[in-house]
């Protein structure tokens, strides 16, 4: 059965409860999926009712589960990254994917539908250092940053491995270090060290051998791993040499086995064809570099038309945060805040973010209920245990007639000979106004005073009764609000 991720809007299962037909760990989030009748049919779904459920799995893995909504039969899959990435490139069409620099616009690059991304070394380089991509930025800063951006989303991202960051020996490491971070691909180019950005001055290449060298490194680093990650290979001889030569090279990456070919800064629509002419068998991508590059801006329909099968928004993210930062700095300098419509509301910022999923997550494991309700359990003279009621419900000894009676009659013995006459009173109201205790027990009868409320436990309520023992009337003795919020009165009557 083949299997993909899909491009359509995320849905809930109706009517059912999750936990019924759910494999998978706790702590995953499913994302659920309705395939468009052109996605079926590549994937070649069972039925029109049928959903699929998608979840990280175990060492980059993803978990797929086709649900049948007729029979309720189910079908789980186990797939890498890459693996979800060839199959995009085995589908019919061209497909689009906007480049991210952190885990939050991956994000957003799933949320929106798209069915996989790339990372962008020139937007990463302006978030994570503040600096231009002219190879300032590390094999490590990528791959951390890199590491981030796949733990966030379940689609398939392509990473930025610039040069290789080195020789044949450090392509080599490179690759088994973007395997590592759960890349679905990885695009290698041929320019020297340091490198520069694409579609900018001073590029240059390395020589021709070099060049496939380091494919056929990222090839034997792929096959070492036990990998199937996706080698993008790239050259910037166009901008560097000449279109010719970035042929020849573009040619011999595909006889090395490079799985995509990519050509920087091709300057019109007739080189894109020429381009796109060569090794028919091997999958091509194109650059549309938004804001004004070398290369002509296309619309999908064009692209697939040359001859395309993957394209690239490097700058539309990075681009209109830019922008709109510089909009709200604006704003807030000049005593303003940013207006309604040029951000989201703090409600659609949490939504966006994970905190409802992650609050009704957090129910499952939470605790406080659960204790507050098991009470205390007493033991008994035959070794059994009872439970007890809780602290909103308390245990109270009630005081019948005779055993005052009894009580009193001998307060001239007592220590409190002066108030077992009297009453204490003693109300709780909860946080809600409804009434929890009121309860009344003779004044001299203190020891037992903390089952009836606990809170009352450190209070010298002796030291109050003495005050207040010769006086004649009723008279509030104490008045405070617990750790629970209960309001707590004690009255001497």
């Amino acid at each position: 059965m083949k299997l993909s991720l899909s491009t359509d809007c995320n849905v809930s299962l109706p009517c059912t409860s999750f936990s019924q037909v759910n494999p998978f760990s706790p702590s995953s989030a499913p994302i659920i999926k309705i395939f468009s009748p052109l996605q079926r049919s590549i994937l070649s779904l069972p039925s029109s009712n049928s959903t699929l459920i998608s979840h990280h799995g175990t060492s980059g893995r993803r978990l797929y589960q086709i649900i049948s909504a007729s029979s309720g039969d189910s079908n789980q899959v186990y797939e890498s990254p890459s693996k979800a990435l060839r199959r995009i490139l085995d589908s019919p069409g061209i497909h689009q994917g906007p480049a991210c620099f952190d885990a939050l616009s991956a994000k957003l690059i799933e949320q929106a539908g798209f069915g996989y991304c790339f990372t962008s070394g020139f937007s990463v380089s302006a978030t994570r250092l503040g600096l231009p991509d002219v190879g300032l930025i590390s094999y490590g800063e990528m791959v951390d940053q890199g590491r981030h951006i796949t733990e966030a989303v379940s689609i398939p991202v392509i990473g930025d491995g610039d040069n290789g960051y080195g020789n044949a020996m450090n392509v080599k490491r490179t690759v088994r270090g973007y395997i590592r971070a759960g890349f679905a691909g990885i695009i290698l180019e041929d320019q020297v060290s340091p490198k520069a950005c694409g579609h900018t001055r001073n590029r240059k290449v390395v020589s021709r051998e070099e060049a496939v060298m380091r494919i056929k490194a990222a090839i034997d680093a792929r096959t070492e791993s036990g990998s199937d990650i996706v080698i993008i290979a790239r050259t910037d001889s166009r901008q560097a040499i000449s279109f010719d030569e970035a042929l020849w090279r573009s040619k011999a990456f595909a006889d090395a086995g490079a799985d995509v070919l990519f050509i920087d800064a091709l300057a019109s629509r007739e080189e894109m064809k020429t381009f796109c002419d060569l090794s028919p068998f091997v999958p091509k991508m194109a650059n549309m570099l938004e804001g004004g590059g070398k290369t002509p801006i296309l619309n999908p329909i064009e692209l697939e038309g040359i001859g395309y099968k993957l394209v690239a928004y490097p700058l539309s993210l990075i681009g209109v945060s830019i922008r709109a930062m510089q909009d709200a700095l604006s704003a807030i300098r000049g005593g303003r805040v940013p207006p309604p419509a040029s951000m989201p509301s703090f409600d659609e910022m949490k939504e966006t973010l994970g905190f409802n999923s992650y609050y009704e997550e957090e129910k499952r494991y939470d605790t406080s209920v659960s204790q507050s309700q098991q009470g205390d359990f007493r033991s008994t003279q035959d070794g059994t245990d009872q439970r007890g009621q809780s602290r909103q419900n308390p245990i109270v000894e009630v005081i019948t007639p005779e055993i005052y009676n009894n009580l009193t009659a001998y307060s001239s013995r007592g220590p409190f000979s002066g108030i077992w006459s009297r009453t204490l009173r003693i109300k709780v109201t909860g946080q809600d106004g409804s009434e929890k205790i009121d309860v009344r027990i003779p004044a001299g009868f203190l020891e037992g005073i903390t089952n009836v409320v606990p809170a009352l436990g450190g209070v010298n309520i002796k030291a109050l009764l003495d005050d207040a023992a010769e006086e004649v009337g009723g008279k509030l003795l104490l008045d405070f609000s617990d750790r629970m919020g209960d309001r707590i009165q004690v009255f001497l009557e």
